[in-house]
């Protein structure tokens, strides 16, 4: 597929800094696998008893395939964790296991940010199937057809506005993980800046996504205000 040279070096760039951020994340879980945790609950116990505590009866924990493949489903009221962190007995896993914990909690609690980027689900499925393919007819046919183009920046702004809106969503999760892991003592004093560690790392890889958007979506306003005055 044609794609504009600045563009594909920044996407090139961006690949780079991706595959750093995300070597460094599964290099962090696998160390912190390594330390057992003292209290020496299971991912799911720590899911089940954040859950529990928090007033969450009817959100199931269940095993999902994969590594680092751990999310929570809103619609099917799901807190699905990986194999090694539904069964680890670990710093790592009760980071993770946490942490998918408090989007179930943000959604308890109609916490606005994680509202507002479900709404925007269907809008974003919907761009992301068609905005690749929309910017390239509209870079050939700016001359023609400048609308064209636009539009494509349309749909590409959703899906950065989309990643935008992750980030408040992941970091607070976060947060709430990290504060009822550090109050209750499921971590301890020495295992805690492991666990925040791994989750710093984890939300690192948003970052990138978001950056990366945000730069590619400038390039391409960029490129329609140039050409469309030519």
């Amino acid at each position: 597929m044609f794609m504009h040279p600045s563009i594909m070096l920044v996407s090139l760039i961006f690949v780079g800094i991706s595959m750093l951020v995300s070597y460094a994340l599964k290099s962090k879980i696998q160390r912190y696998s390594q330390t057992p945790l003292r209290s020496g609950l299971s991912g799911r116990e720590v899911a089940e008893r954040m859950l529990r505590e928090n007033g969450i009866y009817d959100v199931q924990v269940v095993r999902a395939q994969g590594f680092l493949s751990d999310h929570y489903n809103p619609i099917t009221k799901t807190v699905s964790l990986s194999e090694g962190i539904f069964d680890g007995r670990n710093v790592a896993s009760a980071a993770v296991a946490a942490h998918e914990c408090g989007h179930a909690i943000q959604h308890q609690a109609n916490y606005p940010w994680l509202t507002l980027r479900s709404k925007l689900v269907p809008a974003v499925q919907f761009s992301s199937s068609l905005v690749q393919w929309i910017l390239l007819a509209g870079i050939f046919l700016i001359k023609v057809f400048p609308g064209l183009l636009l539009a494509g920046i349309i749909l590409f702004a959703v899906t950065t506005l989309f990643s935008l809106i992750t980030l408040p969503v992941e970091f607070d999760a976060s947060n709430r993980a990290l504060a009822w892991l550090e109050r209750t003592r499921i971590t301890t004093p020495e295992e805690h800046p492991q666990a925040k560690d791994a989750l710093k790392w984890a939300a690192m890889t948003y970052v990138v996504a978001a950056v990366a958007s945000i730069v590619t979506l400038v390039q391409y306003i960029l490129i329609y205000q140039g050409r469309s005055r030519n």
